[in-house]
């Protein structure tokens, strides 16, 4: 019998899980609300009922460890640490002991973004590479740092926060409670931000105009898709925000690639040909013409799942 892994990725809507094999096969998969549960007990005992069955039918023993990619989660403790996303706020959940304990068997957790990066190098476009940043574009930014073959996950387990990174000084409030934060300006979140600022601002004729309040980020990537020049220059500044701040980047760590995940990265050539440009334009003579800009190698579906597999091996 092959050996397997558990991938868990805790959203904050949605649970998804996965059996994954070592050549990064999701044999079998399914998800949980997040939601709903009064407690974090009540949480883990709805994975447990959910996830014990299929344990049994694959055999437990054939599970190496399952992994855990989860917001503000600590490696080196297998916490999740005050994450304002999930039900439970304000608390330190030690959730990869309570998963473990569960389950009968080894977990381990990561921040998401981290537990992404690992996917990506194990199954994905950073297959092979030593050194890269793996950059999440969705509601928030979120980020994983490689280097020589390691992520970086700092003194307390808690590096690689790009999002958090300043990229405007005094500029938009962050949920964070700073101000410039580069997810404001370079996630799902910041563009429709720009666009909405902008619409208060200019007069120019667009079919973003008249969603009073409900516009989103698949609405401006439809628009750009059309020719529609507003939302064309809606990527164009978020490109040159988030290539002028991975140019600091590239100057900390000099990776061989960074690859891009999630929605707004969806948007392909639109966002990430201006984003060289403006990167290489910032770049140290030294790091010039070097650095790949990558799209992941993951299918936008499985790629938390994978990710958050890839922990186990």
């Amino acid at each position: 019998m092959q050996t397997l892994a558990l991938g868990i990725d805790i959203g904050g809507t949605n649970t998804a899980y996965g059996i994954v094999n070592r050549r990064g096969e999701i044999l079998m998969k399914g998800s949980l609300p997040t939601t709903g549960h009064a407690t974090v007990a009540d949480y883990i005992a709805a994975i447990n009922t959910e996830l014990s069955p299929l344990l049994e039918k694959l055999g437990r023993d054939n599970v190496v460890g399952v992994g855990i990619g989860a917001p503000n989660g600590n490696f080196y403790t297998g916490e999740i640490i005050f994450a304002p996303n999930l039900p439970w706020q304000g608390v330190i959940i030690p959730m990869a002991n309570l998963v473990g304990e569960a389950l009968g068997i080894k977990a381990i957790l990561t921040n998401d973004a981290n537990a992404a990066a690992i996917g990506e190098m194990a199954y994905g476009a950073a297959r092979g590479m030593k050194d890269f940043i793996l950059v999440t574009l969705g509601t928030g930014l979120g980020s994983g740092f490689v280097a020589n073959g390691q992520m970086v996950y700092g003194h307390d387990g808690l590096a690689g926060e790009l999002g958090h990174v300043i990229a405007e000084r005094n500029g938009r409030k962050c949920n964070c409670g700073r101000y410039g934060c580069l997810e404001r300006y370079a996630s799902a979140t910041g563009i429709v931000i720009t666009a909405e600022l902008w619409l208060a601002e200019r007069t120019d004729e667009t079919s973003l105009r008249g969603h009073n309040g409900k516009l989103t980020a698949r609405m401006i990537q439809e628009a750009a898709q059309k020719g529609d020049t507003f939302a064309l220059e809606l990527y164009e500044y978020t490109a040159m925000i988030l290539g002028q701040t991975l140019a600091d980047m590239v100057a900390v760590t000099s990776p061989e690639a960074i690859v891009f995940f999630g929605g707004l990265a969806n948007a392909g050539d639109m966002l990430l040909v201006p984003a060289k440009k403006h990167l290489e334009e910032q770049l140290l003579n030294i790091y010039k013409n070097k650095v790949k800009i990558l799209k992941s190698g993951l299918p936008d579906a499985d790629a938390a799942i994978l990710g958050a597999s890839a922990l186990a091996w």
